[in-house]
């Protein structure tokens, strides 16, 4: 994402244009959806403004509890057109997309059901001294503001539902700006809202050029701005936040998981798969990099291969599909040469390591790249496991942390001390044990550390982003 131009060049006042929605699968059209001006933009802030100024228009606790229940039932009566979508739209195969959509529904119920807990102020613990003698310190939590939520296409529904209901939950206006790629399930999403009772102005839906997304976010109007997607988009537009605007942003990484000595891989081989080649990799926290003792690497990445050379590689909107295709053949490009790089530096390739079609890739296992490799440094966002051989487990440790991201890792092994030692030494926000490093319920905290993000995301922790505190002393 560039940066914008200042307003007088004028860019922001151009008319607005249309965008037409492909397939990844098979590039084919599959709609088309108008993009807005800068204008159109404006007055979509100052829209959201005028909501959150009228606090006698604000919608009651029970009010949105009830909206969110209902839009959860509405979600469910659509949960096939929805899992349909995000397969059309998104390449993501249908019957994982049909899990994303079950989850979103879990999460907007589960803000539902906490909405209370998310504006829950405190008593502040006052101790006894001349200063605070018979005071009371008491805390109330409010909703903070403008909320701009800019997503990603890997999950168009439950990412958008992640940065979305929070907002609504604790009363916060909203607005959202999907990926590009994938503006159709977000649309269906904002229209459900709507159709819920959501009264004008409270949560709306922008579609426009990276440009204009980078103008909205950075205007002194938002309070707040929650970003999902590239570490390198993400970093640059914190840096160019309006002061007092808080932020959480949620990138990637390249989750290391360390097999232990006489680790079960029976039972490693078919998570590691999973994890490593859902939705053809494009995960944020996907299985990319696997360390394993000398003594077995060979056996394991060979048994890896066997397993990943079974997976169905197809069209997602078919129940057999796997593995689907990439967002962009542009991604299938950028893919093959980062392995074609790591096998001219000494990587073998136990499976895959070409293209299918201008947009899938063939479920790929390397063997022992180098350390500083792409395919290594980088998050690949691909079908694309990395296997490596290790004496000594500190070793391994030391090797799994040499990297720009720490965001989700896991450990297999049978004894405790060794897997203890293991979750000790990893620099992961979260440590799966016995389990693929992509792993996630709703409610639970999730965010990297280092290049991988900034805050916790989560239903509730996401809740108490968007709103603040205010201290009463009396």
């Amino acid at each position: 994402m560039s940066s914008p131009q200042t307003a007088n060049t004028g860019l922001y006042e151009s008319s607005p244009s249309t965008l037409e929605v492909v397939s990844p699968y098979d590039r084919s059209r599959i709609g088309e959806v108008p993009l807005m001006g800068w204008n159109e933009l404006d007055a979509t802030l100052e829209r959201a403004k005028a909501v959150f100024a009228d606090k006698t228009a604000w919608l009651p606790n029970h009010r949105r509890a009830e909206l969110l229940q209902k839009l959860a039932k509405n979600i469910e009566d659509e949960a096939e057109d929805f899992a349909y979508l995000i397969a059309l739209e998104g390449g993501k195969p249908i019957t994982d997309a049909r899990i994303e959509v079950a989850r979103a529904v879990q999460g907007i119920r589960y803000a539902a059901g906490h909405i209370g807990e998310g504006l829950r102020g405190e008593v502040v613990e006052n101790w006894q001294n001349t200063m605070s003698n018979g005071r009371r310190m008491v805390t109330s939590r409010s909703p903070i503001g403008i909320v701009v939520a800019i997503s990603a296409f890997n999950h168009p529904l439950n990412l958008i539902v992640h940065q979305v209901i929070p907002a609504i939950a604790v009363g916060a206006p909203v607005i959202v700006k999907p990926a590009l790629t994938t503006p159709l399930t977000c649309q269906k999403l904002i229209r459900l809202i709507d159709e819920a009772g959501m009264p004008e102005g409270w949560c709306q839906l922008v579609l426009c050029s990276n440009e204009l997304a980078e103008k909205l976010a950075t205007d002194p109007r938002v309070a707040f701005m929650s970003f999902i997607g590239s570490a390198k988009v993400g970093w640059h537009l914190r840096s160019q936040l309006a002061a007092g605007t808080r932020c959480a942003l949620e990138h990637g990484g390249n989750a290391p998981v360390l097999l232990l000595t006489y680790a079960n891989h029976d039972a490693a081989i078919p998570a590691i798969v999973k994890g490593g080649m859902t939705h053809a990799g494009q995960v944020c926290v996907s299985v990319q990099r696997v360390y394993a003792p000398w003594a077995e690497v060979g056996p394991f990445a060979r048994k890896l291969s066997e397993a990943a050379e079974q997976l169905e590689v197809g069209n997602p909107v078919h129940d057999a599909t796997q593995v689907g295709p990439l967002i962009h053949p542009e991604q299938v490009l950028r893919v093959h040469n980062w392995v074609q790089d790591a096998l001219g530096r000494g990587a073998k390739l136990m499976c895959g390591g070409q293209p299918l079609s201008e947009t899938q890739y063939q479920p790929t296992i390397l063997l022992d790249a180098p350390d500083d490799a792409t395919v290594t440094t980088e998050e690949i966002f691909g079908p694309v496991i990395c296997v490596y051989g290790y004496d000594d487990i500190d070793d391994a440790i030391r090797r799994a942390n040499a990297s720009q991201y720490a965001f989700q890792a896991a450990v297999w092994g049978r004894e405790y001390d060794a897997i203890q030692h293991a979750v000790d030494g990893l620099d992961a926000a979260t440590v799966m044990v016995n389990d693929h490093t992509a792993f996630r319920v709703d409610w639970m905290p999730f965010g990297g550390r280092k290049a991988s993000g900034l805050g916790v995301g989560g239903i509730p922790y996401t809740m108490h982003d968007y709103t603040q505190a205010k201290l009463v002393v009396g």
